[in-house]
């Protein structure tokens, strides 16, 4: 079975959204899976400048995070992106980490996809939304849990009082492992991902 990366976007490496992960992290392990949390850091993390170097290549022109991810991703079967909510979206710093990570990587089609996002109030929802467009724009299935996947609280003791929220996290952690050993098991049986077509790009011009 292969790793779950979690990577957390927020600022603060032990804060809400570690704490959210963590909780994801720990149900993944009692399940057979293993996983790791990356921690962005506090510098800045440089945004896409579109010049289109990654297309010759397959690596960032900015050699960070991004591109230390790129050439570990053959060994993720899973990616669960993890943010604070900043004005109901996530925060810069992953924001701009998978702007391009997705667009200079590749191999993203059949790798299980899912959203983490932690709010002291309100906002949770329209983050959520904006992080998991990375997955449904690269073939990855998507992985639901009980609820959409957020915790409240504005200090990491706060989160631990979100029973619903924790409960959430470890519930979307089993959901993970379990399709992760349902397509290692398909793998065996001879269940390969669907052939895609090549891309069709079709722009909005007349």
């Amino acid at each position: 079975m292969k790793k779950v990366l979690l990577v957390n976007g927020s600022p603060h490496e032990k804060g809400c959204t570690f704490t959210a992960l963590n909780e994801v992290k720990t149900a993944l392990g009692q399940e057979g899976a293993e996983a790791e949390i990356l921690w962005l850091g506090t510098k800045p993390v440089a945004g896409c400048i579109a010049c289109g170097k990654c297309r010759a290549n397959g690596r960032c022109v900015f050699d960070d995070a991004v591109n230390r991810t790129i050439e570990r991703l053959p060994e993720f079967g899973a990616i669960v992106l993890g943010s604070p909510v900043y004005y109901a979206g996530p925060s810069g710093q992953i924001c701009a980490f998978a702007d391009r990570l997705f667009y200079a990587g590749s191999g993203f089609q059949g790798k299980l996809g899912a959203a983490v996002v932690s709010c002291r109030r309100g906002g949770g929802t329209a983050a959520f939304d904006r992080l998991n467009k990375y997955f449904t724009i690269n073939s990855m299935p998507v992985v639901s849990s009980q609820y959409w996947n957020q915790v409240h609280g504005n200090t990491p003791d706060e989160v631990l009082k979100d029973g619903e929220g924790l409960q959430t996290m470890r519930t979307l952690g089993r959901n993970i492992a379990w399709l992760l050993k349902c397509i290692e098991a398909g793998e065996e049986k001879g269940i390969s991902f669907p052939p895609y077509e090549k891309r069709i790009s079709t722009n909005f011009i007349r």
